[in-house]
């Protein structure tokens, strides 16, 4: 039996300032063994540990879609320890890769339905990786409507500019940037909180329609009763708890709400799931 705590060892291959106030990097791994890359088979929504010897090891969603091949990759956000150390390395350094762990959205199931998602602050990872997986030419002719909601505090705090630049040219996806405030004279986008851009720019709900949400609790809180408004069915909303995962087995038992162990039974849930579990704890 494999050592669920065994962890590839990975090569930082590149390393990109991904915001204004330099708190957030991407940083793309390769793996050193051939073999371990092929293990590494990941769905978009998932996350992995980033592993740091003498430091300690951190849970991160993967940013990467699996259509990319090659490399993996995060974006990180300085916050502690084991971040602030990883922040430090530099291109060509070693360090362990543990995953992928978690389910994921279950984008396999929603072929030929209409996808909205909707996203903020740095919690937009994984989001990443589901439209890059998406917009790939065999994957989007097999889903209908595509639109993505993304904000973030100021447009400094936007990530992966030069992507969202080339999906805005798209005929293929409505895409509506947002930022809480701004005196940017020249930002062209909306101002103002998801949950409020949502209710103006995202479609009505049906039987064909599915909604897609990873952000801050705050943002998750207040975006549910706007799809409710809009007449999303609770089993057509999919929602990530990744700031609640830890171990990413459930062994240490910090992720469980109520009986469910989000890094085990989750990240993701539907929203008619999370309405079964005690509300205090999500």
């Amino acid at each position: 039996m494999q050592n669920p705590y065994k962890a590839y060892p990975v090569r930082i291959d590149d390393i990109q300032v991904a915001t204004a106030d330099k708190t957030l990097r991407t940083f793309k791994f390769v793996f050193l063994n051939p073999e371990d890359e092929e293990k590494f088979s990941y769905h978009v929504g998932q996350f992995a540990e980033l592993s740091i010897p003498g430091q300690g090891e951190i849970p991160i969603g993967i940013a990467s879609s699996p259509s990319e091949k090659g490399f993996v990759m995060f974006t990180v956000f300085r916050t502690g320890k084991v971040t602030s150390h990883l922040h430090n390395m530099k291109v060509g350094d070693i360090m362990g890769l543990r995953g992928p762990l978690g389910n994921w959205y279950p984008i396999e199931n929603l072929e030929g339905k209409n996808i909205v998602i909707i996203g903020a602050g740095f919690a937009f990872t994984t989001l990443r990786s589901t439209i890059k997986y998406l917009l790939e030419p065999e994957n989007r002719k097999r889903y209908g409507r595509l639109d993505v909601i993304y904000g973030a505090r100021n447009p400094g705090m936007i990530l992966y500019k030069d992507e969202l630049v080339e999906w805005e040219k798209r005929d293929d996806i409505n895409l509506n940037l947002t930022v809480d405030g701004t005196d940017d004279p020249d930002w062209k986008y909306h101002t103002g909180f998801v949950p409020t851009i949502t209710e103006t720019q995202a479609p009505q709900g049906d039987d064909d329609t599915y909604a897609i949400l990873c952000g801050p609790p705050m943002m998750l809180k207040f975006t549910k009763p706007v799809l409710d408004k809009l007449g999303y069915q609770a089993d057509h909303i999919f929602m990530s708890l990744e700031n609640r995962m830890k171990c990413g087995i459930g062994m240490c038992g910090r992720c469980n709400i109520g009986k469910e162990l989000v890094c085990k039974d989750g990240p993701v849930f539907t929203l008619d799931k999370l309405n079964e579990m005690p509300e205090e704890d999500q």
